[in-house]
């Protein structure tokens, strides 16, 4: 999250003037000038409050972390205080969930989300903060993963968390019939936090051992692995079963220059336009059907491989995300009514 944050101030009109605190932890800040501020959150909110006041902003953006944000918006009446979100918000359960959360939401002058699906998922359930709250897609630094969509490798690629949501285990059941048809084709499993999910995720691996070294299976590889092996597949599958908030990997798949297989739930036909092959219904039966589709038409591949990148420089960029989100800093600040705070 805080690639994306710096990644959106570091193209802002307004750079100079943007002030980054983030938790201690992360080595790298890259060439942002960011604070860190102690983690744990009581701790925390006290330093941010500290620096806040020092700096004395007209807008106050919290970037995921919810409570963070209604404290600060309760402590600075004055500012215009944002919450961005990243990931999905919580639904509530029952009525006191939903009082609590519309307290915690309504506080904030907007609530920003990364994809308009995300945002019409959060207004569903609170309709009454539909006007305060937008989708902005995040970003995609795309130089570091472009690559000619021609003459690819034959290897269809899959990269995510190693979880139900993802739609590994369909995947899983769906490879080895184009694995056994195909035999000059290989794949390649890039799974991601696998020490929290290998007990779900093992079993389902587990029978494309047979494959031998056709089937690479790569626990938690490194974000640049995952760029360079992405480069040279000529299939990414994206079967994401529930709704992505936006989905970062079908970016990523498209500016590699892969032809991409998706779900096309929540946000993913958002990152993907028309430039993906959608299955409908995520079963087995479908992905199969879907990259035998591709693995048949080299020239179907290529087209949408070039189509897809095409579409994320043209739309996903971060001088395009950066100026809409420098656009509704500009509305809400002058939307914002003068609050009077005891002195």
């Amino acid at each position: 999250m805080e690639t994306v944050v710096r990644t959106l101030a570091g193209v802002s009109r307004y750079r100079s003037s943007i002030r980054i605190f983030c938790p201690e932890g992360a080595d790298d800040h890259g060439d942002f000038d960011v604070q860190t501020v102690p983690e744990g959150r009581n701790i925390r909110i006290e330093a941010l409050t500290r620096h806040i006041r020092a700096y004395d902003p007209d807008l106050i953006e919290v970037h995921q972390k919810v409570v963070d944000a209604t404290r600060l918006a309760r402590r600075f009446p004055r500012a215009t205080n944002l919450l961005y979100r990243h990931h999905a918000l919580k639904t509530p359960r029952t009525l006191l969930d939903r009082w609590r959360y519309q307290a915690r939401y309504g506080v904030q002058d907007g609530l920003i989300f990364v994809s308009k699906s995300e945002r019409d998922r959060f207004v569903a359930q609170h309709p009454g903060l539909a006007g305060k709250s937008f989708g902005i897609p995040n970003p995609i630094q795309a130089e570091p993963w472009l690559a000619a969509p021609d003459a690819r490798e034959q290897i269809i690629a899959f990269a995510g968390r190693a979880m139900p949501e993802k739609g590994l285990d369909l995947l899983c059941v769906a490879l080895p019939a184009v694995l056994e048809r195909h035999p000059n084709w290989r794949a390649v499993l890039m799974l991601n936090d696998w020490d929290d999910h290998q007990a779900w995720a093992a079993p389902h691996v587990a029978p494309l051992e047979r494959f031998g070294d056709r089937v690479a299976i790569l626990r938690s590889a490194s974000l640049g692995e995952v760029r360079e092996i992405m480069k040279t597949v000529a299939i990414a599958v994206t079967p994401s079963v529930w709704a992505e908030p936006l989905g970062l990997t079908a970016l990523e798949a498209h500016a590699a220059g892969a032809a991409l297989i998706s779900s096309g739930r929540g946000g993913l036909r958002e990152a993907s336009g028309p430039h993906a092959l959608y299955v409908d219904e995520v079963t087995p039966a479908s992905l199969t059907d879907a990259m035998e589709t591709l693995v048949l038409d080299p020239e179907r591949r290529t087209a949408m491989a070039r189509a897809g990148q095409r579409y994320v420089l043209s739309n996903h960029l971060p001088e395009r995300r950066s100026r809409d989100l420098d656009t509704l800093r500009l509305r809400l600040l002058a939307m914002r009514k003068p609050v009077l705070v005891p002195a």
